[in-house]
Order: structure tokens, then C-alpha cells, then sequence
């Protein structure tokens, strides 16, 4: 598979500086304004380091599906590395119940640029929760038509990949208990195998613990009509399944 252009986006404009549900409207309009161009210089250093090193000697594998991994010139977001940048800046939202948990990490999202520019067979490759991989997805899926990769001067159709990060970029690493449990989400806690409640929970974990304990964050179905996980009341129900160390 082709690795082109590595771009990492932190997205602080999209967070509250302060974690504290009461701050979060207040510290919204700040963050907006105050972030928004270091945002995009940080995104474009990022590409800038991490582009393509592909030549014109760079051998060529072809795939059954007619798919290149490698080819002579890589494809292109219209406009360059500085215009996918403020593209991603401008359309990637922090999912509500990412940015709730304080969840962070890298979604690397592959799709096949077509001859004709189109992306096709948007995915993500990995997952890390709460509505980051669908997001990332969703971003890229709407992304316009690129310059497609060429060999011997021809289009041709090529595999590649984006790493899009999620980082709240704050210091207070904190989740809190309260603020999941006011909101309109419900969770089910996942801690080294075994389900609680938020309220058990709260007994092993305390009142707020660091958000980098979770591993993954994934919708709960209580296929098992376990009582005390009916949350009828609540929007959706995640769990939040914690590292094992």
C-alpha cells in the first residue's frame, strides 16, 4: 500500500479548554479563533515532512484488482498539501461522545484514487471509538476529486492512506464521572473484563480518572437484558473498555 502524505490534525478549536460541561460554551468561541492558523500551520509542517518519496525509478506492483501501491507520481488533493490541510481543518468535528470521554488517537483512513480523480472504497483501517472512525471517514468520502497518480504518464488507479489524529490537545487529561453521568449518553465500563455500572465504577475508578485509560470506546447492546445496563432514558449507550495494564 501506498503511504503519501501524512497529515496530522489537532483540532483544538473544536474543544473546550476546560473539560467542565458549565465552561465548554464559554471556551468554545475562544478556542475558534484562537487556534484556527496555528491549526493549519502545524497540519501543513506535518504533510510537508512526511510527503511521498516515489521517483521515476520507484519499481511498480500491481494488484489483481488494478490497484498500484507504487507508481511514478503519487496522487494529489487539489491545490496541494496546504489546501487538504485547511480542507480537514475546516470539516473534521470532534464526535460529541469522543470529545465528552476525552478520547484521543490516530484513525489511518486507506481508499483507492480512481483515474478520474473520484475516491472510492473510503475505510478506516483501525479503530479507536466513539464516532472518530466514522468521522474521519465521512471527511475524506466528500473530499473533491484529486489529481490521480500516473505511470508512464497514464492515470492509474491507486491504493492510499491518511493518518488523521484526534487530540484534544490539553493538559487536563481528566474524565469525570459526573459530567458522563449528567449527559445524554449512558456507559457501561469495561475494567480488565468485567462490566459496571457508572456508579460501580465510580468505586474502582473514583470520581475522574485519566481519559488515556481507555482503550476503545464502541456502542453497548444488551443482548443479555442485564437490568442494571437499561438505559432507557439515555440517547446511546457506549463501552468503555479500559487498557488491561
Amino acid at each position: 500500500m501506498l503511504s503519501g502524505k501524512r497529515l496530522k490534525n489537532k483540532r483544538p478549536a473544536m474543544i473546550s479548554i476546560v473539560v467542565s460541561c458549565k465552561s465548554r460554551r464559554i471556551n468554545y468561541l475562544y478556542g475558534m479563533k484562537h487556534y484556527y492558523a496555528l491549526l493549519l500551520l502545524l497540519i501543513c509542517c506535518y504533510v510537508s515532512r512526511a510527503q511521498g518519496t516515489l521517483n521515476k525509478d520507484t519499481p511498480t506492483i500491481k494488484n489483481t484488482n488494478g490497484v498500484f501501491a507504487s507508481i511514478e507520481e503519487i496522487p494529489e488533493f487539489p491545490g496541494g498539501t496546504g489546501a487538504l490541510a485547511t480542507f480537514l481543518a475546516k470539516n473534521l468535528r470532534y464526535p460529541s461522545v469522543a470529545f465528552l470521554i476525552g478520547l484521543e488517537g490516530r484513525v489511518s483512513v486507506s481508499f483507492v484514487v480512481e483515474k478520474d480523480g473520484k475516491l472510492t472504497n473510503v475505510r478506516s483501517t483501525n479503530c479507536i471509538g466513539a464516532g472518530c472512525d466514522a468521522e474521519a471517514v465521512r471527511v475524506i468520502a466528500k473530499s473533491p476529486n484529486w489529481k490521480p497518480g500516473t505511470k508512464n504518464g497514464v492515470p492509474v488507479r491507486v491504493d492510499y492512506s491518511i493518518p488523521i489524529s484526534f487530540s484534544l490537545g490539553k493538559e487536563d487529561k481528566m474524565t469525570y464521572t459526573d459530567n458522563l453521568r449528567n449527559s445524554p449518553y449512558g456507559f457501561v465500563f469495561n475494567i480488565k473484563g468485567v462490566l459496571y455500572t457508572i456508579d460501580e465504577a465510580e468505586k474502582i475508578l473514583g470520581k475522574q480518572f485519566s481519559s488515556d485509560q481507555i482503550e476503545l470506546a464502541e456502542p453497548f447492546y444488551n443482548y443479555n437484558k442485564v437490568e442494571k445496563f437499561d438505559m432507557p432514558d439515555k440517547k446511546e449507550v457506549y463501552l468503555l473498555i479500559f487498557k488491561k495494564s
